[in-house]
Formats: structure tokens, C-alpha cells, sequence
């Protein structure tokens, strides 16, 4: 890595979820929206190269252009997604039934 070249403090996180979108064939809405915040992220970035490369390979691999993508995530934007909120669907309350105990 040359001089003019900075670490992202984001970088080991985000090296993992590049790697997993890389491998990742037909992307969910989720892996749509991911792929386009890392890229807001990384460009312009005076470093984290290997990551930006992959991150456009990822976009070739799903037969999309940056204009597409975005296209797409404001779509999936505008239809109410909101990160998360699928974990939290399934997550919903504590499991303490409390309908079998009886009244006082």
C-alpha cells in the first residue's frame, strides 16, 4: 500500500460483507441496499482498492450498472424498507406466554 493510501476504520467489517455479497448470486433487496451504502462509502476513498474493485465485480456479477442499482434501491426504499426490520419482525415480544396462568 503506497503512502497516499488511507485504512478505513470500517474496513474489517466491511471486508467480510464485501466477500459475502461476492459470493452471493441472486442478491435479496437487502444485499441491494448493502452494496450501495458500501458504495457511497468507498467512493473516492484515497485507499481500500481491493474492496472498491470488488464491490463493481459484485455489480457485473448481478448484471447491473451503479445507474441500475440505484434505480433499484430507491425503489426498494420508496416500498418501505428499512434495515433490520426483517430481524425484528421475528423478534417480537419476550416468548412469556401469559394466556395459560391463571387470574388472580
Amino acid at each position: 500500500m503506497g503512502e497516499d493510501q488511507q485504512v478505513h476504520p470500517l474496513y474489517a467489517t466491511d471486508r467480510d460483507l464485501v466477500d459475502r455479497l461476492l459470493a452471493t448470486a441472486s442478491p435479496a433487496d437487502a444485499d441491494l441496499v448493502e452494496i450501495g451504502r458500501l458504495l457511497m462509502r468507498y467512493t473516492g476513498f484515497p485507499g481500500a482498492h481491493d474492496l472498491q474493485d470488488d464491490l463493481h465485480k459484485t455489480l457485473r456479477l448481478w448484471g447491473l450498472d451503479q445507474a441500475q442499482l440505484n434505480q433499484r434501491c430507491r425503489a426498494i426504499w420508496a416500498d418501505g424498507f428499512r434495515p433490520g426490520a426483517e430481524a425484528a419482525e421475528q423478534s417480537v415480544g419476550s416468548g412469556f406466554d401469559t394466556s395459560d396462568q391463571d387470574s388472580p
